[in-house]
């Protein structure tokens, strides 16, 4: 079996991403969060959905200089803008938002509207439990599985995610509703 390299990996995807418009520092870190996600086994959501993200970044769905706005807060509750931002860029800067808002509180909790596909969303879940956190993250999806019995897709997939650190490494579940309606 051939293997590359991560640096190699990362630094391929960012190249792509400058290509397309992107700052070096968010092609670099768009492409670091693809590249771990195929690193740690999770290849549906890392390279290899990597072209669709090209589609939608030429498409214009993903806007690749859109940086999250915050429309309204209230202490350690804020809604945000991800003005159709990189999903997973996005879904990094919010959970990085609400840890500094579990500082200052004692919990945070960002919601994030108006973005796009987030990629593996166990990713936000190890980021919170690697600094400490218990993590909670859930999206909504279009409608892309059918009911048990359908054969039309009525209803999404809707991952969920649930982090918590501890001392022999933190546990973290990654689920959609896909896992239990494929089985």
């Amino acid at each position: 079996m051939n293997r590359i390299s991560f640096e190699e990996v990362q630094t391929t995807l960012a190249g792509v991403l400058r290509k397309l418009g992107f700052s070096t520092p968010r092609a670099q870190s768009c492409a670091r969060l693809f590249a771990e996600t195929t690193c740690d086994g999770v290849y549906t959501h890392g390279i290899n959905r990597f072209p669709r993200f090209v589609a939608t970044i030429r498409n214009g769905s993903v806007r690749v200089d859109a940086e999250p706005k915050r429309t309204a807060g209230f202490g350690a509750l804020e809604r945000w803008d991800g003005q159709r931002g990189p999903g997973n860029l996005n879904a990094h800067t919010m959970m990085a938002r609400a840890m500094t808002l579990g500082r200052e509180h004692g919990v945070g909790c960002v919601a994030l509207g108006n973005t796009n596909h987030w990629m593996r969303g166990g990713t936000y879940g190890w980021q919170a439990a690697g600094e400490g956190f218990i993590g909670i993250c859930w999206t909504n999806t279009m409608p892309n599985l059918p009911p048990w019995g359908g054969v039309e897709p009525v209803i999404g997939n809707n991952p969920l995610v649930i982090a918590v650190p501890r001392n022999a490494g933190p546990v973290v579940l990654d689920m959609a509703m896909s896992q239990f309606s494929y089985g």
